[in-house]
């Protein structure tokens, strides 16, 4: 059997990181949230309707028909977005497309559909979208932002392109 010695300062680290990962657990406010007293389902119903100033770059996707899934004409696909100053991400919905995204840098604005606020999203939030929220999103800065997005997208089709 092996026995690890932990010293006076390791000691400190290891509870450190455990207050640390605590705090990141813990329920609350979060930063790139909504406010709890600012939720208002349905309080925009809709915003820019036209991409400006983004790309879209797939990085990967898997077809979820030849997982264990097993879910047809459906995709587990990663995206790159890059969004220049005043750049939108047009109005969209999240009702049959569960996604996360990663503010990798620069900082952008929400729109969303249930909160009376717009919510600012800085490098190093995640955001969570899935059904029951509509949105836009708009670069008010003076640099480029850059998104990482991972959703769930059922291919139809008639789809062009989903932001």
């Amino acid at each position: 059997m092996t026995h690890f010695a932990i010293g006076r300062g390791s000691r400190f680290l290891v509870a450190g990181l455990l207050l640390g990962a605590t705090a990141l657990l813990s329920p609350g406010a979060s930063a790139g949230e909504c406010p709890a007293d600012q939720v208002k389902q349905g309080v925009r119903q809709s915003g820019e309707t036209e991409p400006k100033g983004v790309s879209d770059t797939v990085l990967s996707h898997i077809d979820l028909a030849t997982q264990a899934v097993k879910l047809e004409d459906t995709q587990f696909r990663m995206r790159r977005l890059v969004v220049e100053p005043g750049g939108v991400v047009p109005w969209h919905s999240h009702g049959e497309r569960p996604a996360l995204i990663y503010i990798v840098s620069g900082a952008i604005t929400e729109y969303s559909s249930n909160c009376a606020v717009p919510i600012e999203h800085k490098a190093g939030d995640a955001a969570k979208e899935s059904v029951g929220l509509a949105h836009w999103w708009k670069n008010n800065s003076n640099e480029p932002v850059v998104l990482i997005s991972s959703d769930i997208l059922h291919v139809k089709k008639d789809d062009a392109k989903v932001m």
